[in-house]
């Protein structure tokens, strides 16, 4: 039976989440049910399984099927942790008669292209020597996400949402990628920061990502989108003053020279969140086109409000060791080699 326009206008969106309570799928359904969705979270119910009782929860993995889940049908399904092909291939097919649309969260990983800016969608994608390897590392992670893009491709055709996230970030944050900085500037001090302030850096506040995936439900979309931010470029140096400023103006950033962090085996990345490789060969990573997005509505809350967020929620978790960044012992190891460096 075709539902008159009148139920379809009035009534929320079915929305199916595969995962829905860690970090962006945590958000997303937030922004689902603020938004008066109906929303059914599909996981293994290991993570947070006690959040959102206003949803359906049903367990099950999805290597073994949807059958908990037969004969249901939903306006979108949204996969937030598909990784391999063959995985993706499982959950697509599952729901290609049962769902209208089908949103992949991928990444602008997935292009090959790291030293070019301004990236659009039809940008060059990685590729892999053996599309069933399923060990991630830096070197596959990007080129299975586009295989799997190509999956739900495949299946869902114009009713395929492939999401290009870069850095995503905020409250919730499970890697500490971004949670870094406003949490050292909060301690205050001398701030160690690479001397690269003219680096290109995106990122995109984990709550503005997932309003702006139900928005393109709501609008029933379909593409593949770069989903970052901001909307005008931003340096590394702009970035970290302003963090700074909203966190704690009596700390201080000291601009060390690259050369010497490099000396020190002072890894951009991972022991300086938000710095890609010093020489520049990855500024393309940071300075990716997100017009189109912004075009359906993308926005973007200002930085200092999701860094005091971030700090708010690290504080009332009682955080106190991060998964990034340097550690406090060594951070003042290399300020005090840096200034001898300087000296001679």
């Amino acid at each position: 039976m075709v539902e008159s326009p009148i139920l379809c206008q009035n009534r929320g969106v079915r929305v199916l989440i595969i995962g829905g309570t860690k970090f962006l799928g945590c958000h997303l359904s937030e922004a689902a049910l603020a938004k008066g969705h109906e929303l059914t979270l599909f996981n293994r119910g290991q993570t947070n399984p006690d959040l959102f009782p206003d949803a359906e929860h049903v367990q099950g993995d999805r290597l073994d099927g949807f059958g908990a889940l037969k004969g249901r049908n939903f306006d979108a399904v949204i996969d937030t942790c598909g990784f391999f092909p063959r995985a993706v291939q499982i959950s697509a097919k599952a729901f290609e008669d049962r769902a209208d649309r089908y949103v992949f969260i991928s990444s602008i990983s997935v292009f090959d292209q790291v030293a070019v800016s301004g990236l659009k969608e039809d940008g060059h994608v990685g590729t892999i020597d053996d599309e069933a390897n399923e060990e991630i590392t830096d070197d596959t992670y990007g080129p299975l996400k586009a295989l799997c893009e190509n999956v739900v491709s495949d299946v869902f055709g114009s009713q395929a949402l492939n999401i290009r996230p870069g850095l995503i970030v905020g409250p919730n944050d499970p890697t500490d990628r971004y949670t870094y900085w406003p949490v050292r500037f909060a301690r205050s001090g001398e701030v160690l920061a690479p001397d690269r302030k003219a680096q290109p850096t995106q990122f995109i506040d984990v709550r503005d990502l997932a309003e702006w995936i139900v928005l393109l439900l709501e609008q029933k979309s379909g593409g593949t989108f770069n989903a970052t931010g901001p909307e005008q470029p931003l340096t590394l140096g702009e970035t970290l003053e302003r963090i700074r400023v909203a966190i704690n103006t009596e700390a201080q950033i000291a601009w060390v020279d690259t050369k010497f962090l490099e000396e020190q085996n002072v890894e951009p990345w991972s022991d300086l969140p938000f710095v890609v490789p010093y020489d520049g060969s990855a500024d393309g990573m940071e300075s990716v086109d997100v017009s189109k997005a912004v075009g359906t509505g993308l926005r973007f809350r200002p930085l200092e409000e999701t860094a005091w967020d971030t700090l708010v929620w690290v504080k009332s978790e009682g955080l106190t060791e991060l998964r990034a960044g340097l550690k406090p012992e060594r951070e003042r190891e290399i300020l005090e080699a840096y200034r001898l460096w300087h000296k001679g």
